[in-house]
Protein backbone atom coordinates (compact mmCIF):
# COMPACT_ATOMS: atom_id res chain seq x y z
CA UNK A 1 0.00 0.00 0.00
CA UNK A 2 1.62 3.03 -1.10
CA UNK A 3 1.35 6.45 1.72
CA UNK A 4 2.37 9.39 0.15
CA UNK A 5 2.43 12.60 2.53
CA UNK A 6 1.63 16.03 1.48
CA UNK A 7 1.96 17.37 4.83
CA UNK A 8 3.28 16.30 8.15
CA UNK A 9 1.57 18.44 11.24
CA UNK A 10 3.23 19.27 14.30
CA UNK A 11 1.76 20.00 17.27
CA UNK A 12 -0.37 23.35 16.57
CA UNK A 13 -1.97 25.19 19.43
CA UNK A 14 -4.48 27.08 17.80
CA UNK A 15 -7.46 25.06 18.15
CA UNK A 16 -10.13 26.21 19.50
CA UNK A 17 -13.18 23.85 21.56
CA UNK A 18 -16.98 24.34 21.02
CA UNK A 19 -17.71 27.04 17.59
CA UNK A 20 -15.08 28.15 15.16
CA UNK A 21 -13.19 24.54 14.82
CA UNK A 22 -14.63 24.27 11.31
CA UNK A 23 -16.03 20.84 12.35
CA UNK A 24 -19.20 19.59 12.39
CA UNK A 25 -20.51 16.86 15.02
CA UNK A 26 -23.14 15.11 11.79
CA UNK A 27 -19.76 15.28 9.29
CA UNK A 28 -18.78 11.99 11.60
CA UNK A 29 -20.53 9.65 9.07
CA UNK A 30 -21.92 11.61 6.09
CA UNK A 31 -23.13 9.36 2.61
CA UNK A 32 -20.80 7.46 1.38
CA UNK A 33 -19.01 9.66 -2.00
CA UNK A 34 -20.01 7.48 -4.92
CA UNK A 35 -17.48 9.34 -7.98
CA UNK A 36 -14.55 10.89 -8.86
CA UNK A 37 -14.63 13.22 -11.10
CA UNK A 38 -11.28 13.50 -12.49
CA UNK A 39 -7.71 12.75 -12.39
CA UNK A 40 -6.74 15.55 -10.12
CA UNK A 41 -8.86 14.65 -7.34
CA UNK A 42 -11.69 17.16 -7.49
CA UNK A 43 -14.72 15.63 -5.20
CA UNK A 44 -12.81 12.53 -4.05
CA UNK A 45 -13.34 11.48 -0.26
CA UNK A 46 -10.94 12.71 2.44
CA UNK A 47 -10.66 10.16 5.56
CA UNK A 48 -9.59 10.85 9.09
CA UNK A 49 -8.85 8.94 11.64
CA UNK A 50 -7.99 9.88 15.40
CA UNK A 51 -6.19 7.52 17.90
CA UNK A 52 -6.94 8.45 21.48
CA UNK A 53 -4.79 6.12 23.53
CA UNK A 54 -3.80 6.55 27.21
CA UNK A 55 -0.63 8.54 26.58
CA UNK A 56 -1.13 10.19 23.04
CA UNK A 57 -3.74 11.42 20.75
CA UNK A 58 -2.93 11.16 17.51
CA UNK A 59 -4.89 12.26 14.03
CA UNK A 60 -4.27 11.31 10.18
CA UNK A 61 -6.20 12.73 7.26
CA UNK A 62 -5.58 11.30 4.20
CA UNK A 63 -6.90 10.94 0.50
CA UNK A 64 -6.93 7.95 -1.57
CA UNK A 65 -4.35 7.59 -4.21
CA UNK A 66 -3.76 4.85 -5.99
CA UNK A 67 -3.30 1.36 -4.20
CA UNK A 68 -3.20 3.75 -0.94
CA UNK A 69 -3.50 6.55 0.54
CA UNK A 70 -2.10 10.26 1.17
CA UNK A 71 -1.27 12.52 4.07
CA UNK A 72 -2.39 15.86 3.80
CA UNK A 73 -2.53 16.51 7.86
CA UNK A 74 -1.33 15.01 10.82
CA UNK A 75 -0.98 16.16 14.56
CA UNK A 76 0.27 14.37 17.51
CA UNK A 77 0.60 15.24 21.38
CA UNK A 78 1.12 14.18 24.60
CA UNK A 79 -1.96 14.50 27.06
CA UNK A 80 -1.43 11.19 29.32
CA UNK A 81 -5.20 10.53 29.77
CA UNK A 82 -4.80 7.61 31.66
CA UNK A 83 -2.74 9.67 34.59
CA UNK A 84 -3.68 7.94 37.80
CA UNK A 85 -6.08 6.14 36.26
CA UNK A 86 -4.70 2.60 38.14
CA UNK A 87 -5.12 4.49 41.63
CA UNK A 88 -8.19 6.01 41.01
CA UNK A 89 -10.13 4.20 38.92
CA UNK A 90 -11.40 7.45 36.75
CA UNK A 91 -10.08 9.90 34.01
CA UNK A 92 -8.65 12.78 36.65
CA UNK A 93 -10.36 16.12 35.32
CA UNK A 94 -6.60 17.63 34.15
CA UNK A 95 -6.30 14.92 32.02
CA UNK A 96 -9.59 15.60 31.15
CA UNK A 97 -9.15 18.57 29.61
CA UNK A 98 -5.74 18.03 28.36
CA UNK A 99 -7.04 15.38 25.92
CA UNK A 100 -10.17 17.84 24.86
CA UNK A 101 -7.62 20.52 24.12
CA UNK A 102 -5.88 18.54 21.46
CA UNK A 103 -8.81 16.83 20.35
CA UNK A 104 -10.41 20.73 19.29
CA UNK A 105 -6.77 21.06 17.39
CA UNK A 106 -7.85 17.75 15.55
CA UNK A 107 -11.44 19.21 15.16
CA UNK A 108 -9.71 22.34 13.31
CA UNK A 109 -7.81 20.50 11.06
CA UNK A 110 -10.64 17.94 10.16
CA UNK A 111 -13.07 20.75 9.55
CA UNK A 112 -10.09 22.75 7.75
CA UNK A 113 -9.22 19.96 5.44
CA UNK A 114 -12.96 19.57 5.08
CA UNK A 115 -13.22 15.79 6.04
CA UNK A 116 -15.89 13.87 4.26
CA UNK A 117 -15.55 10.32 6.83
CA UNK A 118 -13.59 10.14 9.91
CA UNK A 119 -13.59 7.42 12.68
CA UNK A 120 -12.01 8.58 16.37
CA UNK A 121 -11.07 5.38 18.32
CA UNK A 122 -10.27 5.41 21.86
CA UNK A 123 -8.71 2.35 24.02
CA UNK A 124 -7.78 1.37 27.16
CA UNK A 125 -7.94 4.53 29.63
CA UNK A 126 -11.05 5.19 28.15
CA UNK A 127 -12.20 0.98 28.65
CA UNK A 128 -11.13 0.68 32.14
CA UNK A 129 -12.57 4.47 33.45
CA UNK A 130 -15.58 4.57 35.48
CA UNK A 131 -16.58 7.91 33.89
CA UNK A 132 -15.64 7.36 29.99
CA UNK A 133 -18.91 7.99 28.88
CA UNK A 134 -19.14 11.70 30.74
CA UNK A 135 -15.65 12.02 28.81
CA UNK A 136 -17.17 10.95 25.68
CA UNK A 137 -20.22 13.15 25.83
CA UNK A 138 -17.89 16.29 27.12
CA UNK A 139 -15.65 15.82 23.80
CA UNK A 140 -18.91 15.50 21.60
CA UNK A 141 -20.24 18.33 22.94
CA UNK A 142 -17.12 20.51 22.88
CA UNK A 143 -15.07 19.27 19.94
CA UNK A 144 -17.71 17.46 17.59
CA UNK A 145 -15.78 14.11 17.84
CA UNK A 146 -17.58 11.08 18.52
CA UNK A 147 -15.34 8.93 19.85
CA UNK A 148 -16.06 5.27 19.32
CA UNK A 149 -14.71 3.19 22.78
CA UNK A 150 -13.17 -0.05 21.12
CA UNK A 151 -12.21 -3.33 22.44
CA UNK A 152 -8.94 -5.20 22.85
CA UNK A 153 -9.79 -7.28 20.14
CA UNK A 154 -11.09 -4.33 17.72
CA UNK A 155 -7.66 -2.80 18.71
CA UNK A 156 -5.60 -5.90 17.92
CA UNK A 157 -7.88 -5.95 14.29
CA UNK A 158 -6.15 -1.85 13.54
CA UNK A 159 -3.14 -2.63 14.76
CA UNK A 160 -2.53 -5.24 12.29
CA UNK A 161 -4.59 -3.20 9.47
CA UNK A 162 -2.03 -0.81 10.33
CA UNK A 163 0.77 -2.62 9.22
CA UNK A 164 -0.39 -4.84 6.51
CA UNK A 165 2.00 -3.42 3.87
CA UNK A 166 4.79 -4.18 5.73
CA UNK A 167 3.54 -7.55 6.14
CA UNK A 168 3.04 -7.78 2.03
CA UNK A 169 6.60 -9.00 1.56
CA UNK A 170 6.60 -12.03 4.76
CA UNK A 171 5.62 -15.52 4.64
CA UNK A 172 4.30 -17.50 6.92
CA UNK A 173 3.03 -16.01 10.34
CA UNK A 174 4.29 -12.71 11.92
CA UNK A 175 4.12 -11.53 15.29
CA UNK A 176 3.05 -7.90 15.96
CA UNK A 177 3.16 -6.29 19.81
CA UNK A 178 1.87 -2.70 20.23
CA UNK A 179 3.19 -1.20 23.77
CA UNK A 180 0.69 1.15 24.06
CA UNK A 181 0.33 3.61 27.57
CA UNK A 182 -2.28 1.65 29.11
CA UNK A 183 -2.21 -1.89 27.79
CA UNK A 184 0.30 -4.06 25.54
CA UNK A 185 -1.27 -5.96 22.40
CA UNK A 186 0.88 -8.98 20.64
CA UNK A 187 -1.16 -10.25 18.04
CA UNK A 188 -0.21 -13.05 15.85
CA UNK A 189 -1.21 -13.30 12.26
CA UNK A 190 -1.22 -15.30 9.30
CA UNK A 191 0.35 -13.78 6.28
CA UNK A 192 0.98 -16.66 3.71
CA UNK A 193 -2.11 -15.73 1.93
CA UNK A 194 -3.36 -13.23 -0.58
CA UNK A 195 -5.50 -10.24 0.72
CA UNK A 196 -5.28 -8.53 4.35
CA UNK A 197 -3.71 -10.94 7.32
CA UNK A 198 -5.48 -13.16 9.18
CA UNK A 199 -5.65 -12.79 13.06
CA UNK A 200 -4.50 -16.31 14.78
CA UNK A 201 -5.08 -14.82 18.49
CA UNK A 202 -3.52 -12.22 20.34
CA UNK A 203 -3.58 -10.97 23.82
CA UNK A 204 -3.68 -7.62 25.54
CA UNK A 205 -1.52 -7.24 28.49
CA UNK A 206 -2.91 -5.01 31.20
CA UNK A 207 0.98 -2.95 31.43
CA UNK A 208 1.59 -0.20 29.50
CA UNK A 209 4.48 2.34 29.50
CA UNK A 210 1.84 5.30 31.46
CA UNK A 211 0.42 2.89 34.19
CA UNK A 212 3.90 1.19 34.82
CA UNK A 213 5.63 4.62 35.12
CA UNK A 214 3.35 5.30 38.18
CA UNK A 215 4.86 2.09 39.51
CA UNK A 216 8.82 3.19 38.62
CA UNK A 217 11.12 6.16 40.08
CA UNK A 218 11.57 8.98 37.25
CA UNK A 219 15.44 8.73 38.02
CA UNK A 220 15.16 4.98 37.61
CA UNK A 221 14.38 1.14 38.40
CA UNK A 222 15.29 -1.05 41.13
CA UNK A 223 16.60 -4.89 40.63
CA UNK A 224 13.75 -5.98 42.00
CA UNK A 225 11.13 -4.06 40.67
CA UNK A 226 13.02 -5.02 37.39
CA UNK A 227 12.32 -8.43 37.96
CA UNK A 228 8.98 -8.45 38.66
CA UNK A 229 7.80 -6.19 36.08
CA UNK A 230 9.71 -8.83 33.49
CA UNK A 231 7.98 -11.98 35.15
CA UNK A 232 4.39 -10.64 35.22
CA UNK A 233 4.94 -10.05 31.34
CA UNK A 234 6.19 -13.15 30.76
CA UNK A 235 3.53 -15.00 32.67
CA UNK A 236 0.66 -13.62 30.82
CA UNK A 237 2.43 -14.30 27.59
CA UNK A 238 3.10 -18.10 28.65
CA UNK A 239 -0.22 -19.79 27.71
CA UNK A 240 -0.25 -17.40 24.45
CA UNK A 241 3.37 -19.16 23.19
CA UNK A 242 2.19 -22.35 24.51
CA UNK A 243 -0.88 -22.53 22.50
CA UNK A 244 0.65 -21.36 19.45
CA UNK A 245 3.50 -23.46 19.64
CA UNK A 246 5.73 -20.65 19.90
CA UNK A 247 7.95 -21.52 23.28
CA UNK A 248 10.68 -23.81 23.11
CA UNK A 249 12.07 -22.45 19.39
CA UNK A 250 8.78 -22.75 17.33
CA UNK A 251 9.02 -19.09 16.41
CA UNK A 252 12.37 -19.54 14.73
CA UNK A 253 10.14 -18.92 11.71
CA UNK A 254 8.43 -15.53 12.66
CA UNK A 255 8.66 -12.14 11.43
CA UNK A 256 8.20 -9.77 14.93
CA UNK A 257 6.99 -6.10 13.90
CA UNK A 258 7.45 -4.00 16.60
CA UNK A 259 4.62 -0.97 16.48
CA UNK A 260 4.99 1.91 19.67
CA UNK A 261 6.69 5.24 20.48
CA UNK A 262 8.87 2.50 22.62
CA UNK A 263 10.24 0.98 19.60
CA UNK A 264 10.85 3.61 17.72
CA UNK A 265 12.70 5.67 20.09
CA UNK A 266 14.98 2.75 20.30
CA UNK A 267 15.47 2.50 16.95
CA UNK A 268 16.27 6.13 16.91
CA UNK A 269 19.31 5.66 19.35
CA UNK A 270 20.38 2.76 17.79
CA UNK A 271 20.36 4.26 14.10
CA UNK A 272 22.65 7.17 16.01
CA UNK A 273 19.97 9.70 14.90
CA UNK A 274 20.13 13.20 16.12
CA UNK A 275 16.14 13.53 15.41
CA UNK A 276 13.91 11.48 14.62
CA UNK A 277 13.11 10.99 10.97
CA UNK A 278 9.97 8.69 10.21
CA UNK A 279 11.54 7.62 7.01
CA UNK A 280 14.76 6.08 8.24
CA UNK A 281 12.68 4.04 11.18
CA UNK A 282 9.56 3.01 9.50
CA UNK A 283 10.24 -0.15 8.17
CA UNK A 284 13.71 -1.10 9.31
CA UNK A 285 14.85 -4.07 10.14
CA UNK A 286 17.25 -4.18 12.92
CA UNK A 287 19.11 -7.21 15.08
CA UNK A 288 17.16 -8.19 17.83
CA UNK A 289 19.81 -9.00 19.94
CA UNK A 290 21.27 -4.87 19.80
CA UNK A 291 17.80 -3.74 20.59
CA UNK A 292 17.45 -5.70 22.98
CA UNK A 293 20.93 -4.97 24.63
CA UNK A 294 20.48 -1.29 24.07
CA UNK A 295 17.16 -1.55 25.48
CA UNK A 296 18.56 -2.83 28.81
CA UNK A 297 21.04 0.12 29.04
CA UNK A 298 18.35 2.75 28.76
CA UNK A 299 16.78 1.07 31.62
CA UNK A 300 19.52 1.30 34.14
CA UNK A 301 20.92 5.05 33.18
CA UNK A 302 19.71 8.01 35.41
CA UNK A 303 16.99 10.45 34.01
CA UNK A 304 19.78 12.97 33.61
CA UNK A 305 21.52 10.76 31.34
CA UNK A 306 18.14 9.42 29.59
CA UNK A 307 17.95 13.36 28.79
CA UNK A 308 20.96 13.87 26.81
CA UNK A 309 20.44 10.99 24.55
CA UNK A 310 19.14 12.02 21.40
CA UNK A 311 15.90 11.48 20.08
CA UNK A 312 14.77 10.71 23.91
CA UNK A 313 14.85 13.61 25.26
CA UNK A 314 13.09 15.33 28.41
CA UNK A 315 9.79 14.57 26.95
CA UNK A 316 9.97 10.85 26.60
CA UNK A 317 12.89 10.11 29.60
CA UNK A 318 10.57 8.96 32.22
CA UNK A 319 7.56 6.93 30.21
CA UNK A 320 10.49 4.93 27.57
CA UNK A 321 11.82 3.58 30.90
CA UNK A 322 8.77 0.85 31.23
CA UNK A 323 8.64 0.60 27.88
CA UNK A 324 12.13 -0.62 27.66
CA UNK A 325 11.18 -3.58 30.54
CA UNK A 326 7.78 -4.54 28.61
CA UNK A 327 9.51 -4.35 25.34
CA UNK A 328 12.74 -6.99 27.26
CA UNK A 329 9.90 -9.31 28.88
CA UNK A 330 8.03 -9.63 25.24
CA UNK A 331 10.94 -10.26 22.99
CA UNK A 332 12.87 -12.34 25.50
CA UNK A 333 10.26 -14.86 25.64
CA UNK A 334 10.95 -15.92 21.67
CA UNK A 335 13.78 -17.11 19.47
CA UNK A 336 13.84 -14.91 16.49
CA UNK A 337 16.66 -12.77 15.72
CA UNK A 338 15.65 -9.92 13.39
CA UNK A 339 13.06 -7.20 14.35
CA UNK A 340 10.50 -4.88 11.60
CA UNK A 341 10.27 -1.61 12.84
CA UNK A 342 6.73 0.10 12.29
CA UNK A 343 5.82 3.67 13.08
CA UNK A 344 2.33 3.13 11.93
CA UNK A 345 -0.56 1.40 14.03
CA UNK A 346 -4.09 2.08 14.61
CA UNK A 347 -4.67 5.37 12.77
CA UNK A 348 -3.53 3.97 9.79
CA UNK A 349 -5.78 0.83 10.64
CA UNK A 350 -8.69 3.11 10.72
CA UNK A 351 -7.81 4.96 7.20
CA UNK A 352 -7.60 1.15 5.59
CA UNK A 353 -10.88 0.12 7.01
CA UNK A 354 -12.49 3.50 6.02
CA UNK A 355 -11.10 2.89 2.59
CA UNK A 356 -12.09 -0.45 1.98
CA UNK A 357 -14.72 0.39 -0.60
CA UNK A 358 -12.65 3.20 -2.54
CA UNK A 359 -11.93 2.05 -6.24
CA UNK A 360 -8.80 3.59 -5.69
CA UNK A 361 -6.74 2.12 -3.04
CA UNK A 362 -8.18 -1.12 -3.77
CA UNK A 363 -6.74 -0.98 -7.30
CA UNK A 364 -4.87 -4.37 -8.69
CA UNK A 365 -1.18 -4.32 -7.82
CA UNK A 366 -0.83 -4.59 -11.56
CA UNK A 367 -2.19 -1.20 -12.81
CA UNK A 368 -0.34 0.98 -10.09
CA UNK A 369 1.43 3.67 -11.49
CA UNK A 370 3.81 3.78 -8.15
CA UNK A 371 4.09 0.60 -5.95
CA UNK A 372 6.81 2.18 -3.54
CA UNK A 373 6.32 3.03 -0.04
CA UNK A 374 4.19 1.41 2.70
CA UNK A 375 1.53 2.11 4.87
Amino acid sequence: MTVNSEKSGGQASNGSRRAGNGFRPDAANPPWPGSYPDSRGHGRPVYGAVDLGTNNCRLLVAKPVHGGFRVIDAFSRIVRLGEGLSSTGMLSEQAMDRAVDALAVCAGKLGRRQTTRLRAVATEACRAAGNSSHFVDRVREETGIALDVITPAEEARLAVMGCWSLLEACSGRAIIFDIGGGSTEVILTDVSGPGEPRIIDWLSIPLGVVTLSERIDADGISRALYEDIIGEVENALADFNIRNGLANGGSEDVTLVGTSGTVTTLTSVHLGLQEYDRSLVDGAQVELAEIYKLAREVTFLDHASRVAIPCIGDERARLVVPGCVIFEAIVSSWKIDKLMVADRGIREGVLRKLMRRDPLVNAPKRQLANANGGG
